[in-house]
Protein backbone atom coordinates (compact mmCIF):
# COMPACT_ATOMS: atom_id res chain seq x y z
CA UNK A 1 0.00 0.00 0.00
CA UNK A 2 1.90 3.76 -0.75
CA UNK A 3 0.90 6.27 1.12
CA UNK A 4 1.33 10.06 0.39
CA UNK A 5 1.43 12.70 2.84
CA UNK A 6 0.02 16.05 1.69
CA UNK A 7 1.26 18.73 4.08
CA UNK A 8 -0.80 22.29 3.67
CA UNK A 9 2.39 24.71 3.97
CA UNK A 10 0.77 27.88 2.97
CA UNK A 11 -0.60 29.50 5.79
CA UNK A 12 0.18 33.43 6.52
CA UNK A 13 0.18 33.01 10.32
CA UNK A 14 -2.04 35.91 11.28
CA UNK A 15 -2.16 35.07 14.71
CA UNK A 16 1.98 34.99 14.44
CA UNK A 17 1.74 38.32 13.30
CA UNK A 18 5.56 39.78 13.68
CA UNK A 19 7.20 35.92 13.55
CA UNK A 20 4.84 35.56 10.17
CA UNK A 21 5.49 38.80 8.41
CA UNK A 22 8.25 37.62 6.12
CA UNK A 23 7.64 34.03 6.15
CA UNK A 24 4.60 31.06 6.07
CA UNK A 25 3.93 29.76 9.24
CA UNK A 26 5.75 26.60 8.61
CA UNK A 27 9.10 28.34 8.43
CA UNK A 28 9.09 30.40 11.64
CA UNK A 29 12.17 29.45 13.72
CA UNK A 30 11.50 27.52 17.25
CA UNK A 31 13.72 27.04 19.66
CA UNK A 32 16.54 28.42 17.98
CA UNK A 33 17.34 25.58 15.72
CA UNK A 34 14.09 23.90 14.26
CA UNK A 35 10.97 25.77 11.74
CA UNK A 36 7.40 24.47 12.71
CA UNK A 37 7.57 21.98 9.32
CA UNK A 38 10.44 20.00 10.85
CA UNK A 39 7.60 19.03 13.63
CA UNK A 40 5.28 17.55 11.05
CA UNK A 41 8.51 16.17 8.52
CA UNK A 42 9.59 14.33 11.42
CA UNK A 43 6.31 12.58 12.48
CA UNK A 44 5.71 11.48 8.82
CA UNK A 45 9.33 9.84 9.02
CA UNK A 46 8.85 8.16 11.92
CA UNK A 47 5.25 7.08 10.85
CA UNK A 48 6.89 5.29 7.57
CA UNK A 49 5.43 8.02 5.20
CA UNK A 50 8.09 8.62 2.58
CA UNK A 51 5.99 10.07 0.43
CA UNK A 52 5.66 13.65 1.16
CA UNK A 53 4.31 16.49 -1.13
CA UNK A 54 4.29 19.75 1.06
CA UNK A 55 2.12 22.53 -0.21
CA UNK A 56 3.21 25.91 -0.35
CA UNK A 57 1.63 29.02 -0.96
CA UNK A 58 2.29 32.70 0.91
CA UNK A 59 5.75 33.94 0.67
CA UNK A 60 7.35 30.07 0.57
CA UNK A 61 10.94 30.93 -0.35
CA UNK A 62 12.59 30.39 3.36
CA UNK A 63 10.61 27.33 3.55
CA UNK A 64 11.64 26.15 0.08
CA UNK A 65 15.35 26.61 1.26
CA UNK A 66 14.71 25.17 4.49
CA UNK A 67 12.97 21.72 3.21
CA UNK A 68 15.17 21.87 -0.55
CA UNK A 69 15.83 18.41 -1.22
CA UNK A 70 14.78 16.63 2.52
CA UNK A 71 18.40 15.54 3.09
CA UNK A 72 17.81 16.05 6.92
CA UNK A 73 14.61 13.91 7.20
CA UNK A 74 16.71 11.33 4.51
CA UNK A 75 13.31 12.46 2.07
CA UNK A 76 16.14 12.59 -1.01
CA UNK A 77 15.10 9.20 -2.39
CA UNK A 78 14.67 8.64 -6.10
CA UNK A 79 11.27 7.06 -5.59
CA UNK A 80 9.05 8.40 -2.75
CA UNK A 81 10.84 11.29 -0.76
CA UNK A 82 9.77 15.13 -0.39
CA UNK A 83 8.31 17.50 -3.28
CA UNK A 84 7.46 21.01 -3.06
CA UNK A 85 4.18 21.70 -4.31
CA UNK A 86 3.30 25.89 -5.65
CA UNK A 87 -0.33 26.78 -6.99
Amino acid sequence: MRVVAMIMAGGAGTRLAILSEKRAKPAVPFAGRYRIIDFTLSNCVNSGIFDIAVLTQYRPHSLNEHIGIGRPWDLDRTFGGVRLLQP
